[in-house]
């Protein structure tokens, strides 16, 4: 696949914040760097919807079931933080396949690099594993992924809360996924679900706020990565608890809660921070 360069300006930065819910308080100046052009700051989940290559999967010569496509992982690794405006460049490739068997599906690793135009300096490093439940006995290469382990039990050590608003997903599908799923409820209906969901990449950046304001102070230099297994879908209004474990060197390990439904909606979740 041929690298994909894209430039974002203030707006877009702003507007993907605003997707995830900064700004409600127009006077909470912690969340305002994120929503205003001065001393704008760059959220680093936005590494993951940058230089998109569209749905490839679609394509009749991989030969996938794309409508049974599940977004089961996503992983993050930030390099150098993200300029608030500039050029990105992303470079990909499909980094394994893991064969379950036949009628048992596949798993997709695909690897998104990211650079800076200007700099030439690496950004980030983007893993997303798709379950293509409609594929599988077909053989797989590459290296396996090794499983991502349990959160621990017990009493966490943090907990934040994050209220999402009715309209959310129709805010975060501007910055960039404009699947219907989340916008039409005749879709979202044909789907299984009595409303459009919230995108998964919206849930993992509601986390991406959590560990920013809760660990980090805010200082998005100090976020150096995230993974995420989606294990449930979201409904915008909900209310999203993350359940932090410490693990000592920055490490934290974490679940998400759909509070109104008392369901998982993020496990075996794992965050990177450097301690001030």
């Amino acid at each position: 696949m041929e690298p994909i360069v894209q430039a974002y300006d203030k707006r877009d930065t702003m507007l993907h914040a605003l997707g995830l819910g900064y700004g409600l308080d127009p006077l909470d100046e912690a969340q305002l760097p994120f929503v205003y052009e001065k001393e704008l700051r760059c959220l680093p989940c936005f590494a993951n919807i940058l230089c998109h290559p569209g749905f490839w999967a679609q394509r009749p010569e991989f030969g996938i079931d794309w409508v049974k496509i599940l977004h089961a992982e996503q992983d993050l690794t930030m390099h150098k933080p993200l300029p608030p405006t500039g050029a990105i460049r992303g470079e990909y490739r499909v980094a394994g396949v893991e064969d379950k068997g036949e009628g048992r599906g596949a798993l997709l690793h695909q690897e998104k690099a990211l650079y800076d135009t200007a700099t030439g300096d690496h950004l980030a490093t983007v893993r997303s594993t798709l379950f293509m439940r409609g594929n599988g006995g077909e053989g797989g290469f590459g290296d396996p992924i090794p499983a991502a382990e349990p959160v621990p039990e017990g009493k966490p050590d943090a907990v934040v809360e994050i209220a999402t608003r009715p309209g959310q997903a129709l805010i975060y599908r501007l910055s960039g996924d404009w699947n219907p799923l989340h916008a039409d409820p005749a879709i979202a209906r044909k789907a299984g679900f009595d409303r459009p969901i919230l995108h998964g990449l919206c849930t993992k950046g509601l986390a991406n706020r959590a560990v920013l304001a809760h660990y980090c102070d805010n200082d998005v230099a100090r976020f150096k990565g995230m993974f995420v297994r989606f294990s449930k879908p979201v409904m915008p209004g909900e209310t999203i608890r993350f359940e932090f474990y410490e693990q000592g060197g920055g490490l934290l390990r974490f679940r998400a809660v759909a509070v109104e439904r008392d369901v998982v909606v993020l496990d075996r979740c794992s965050a990177q921070v450097s301690e001030a």
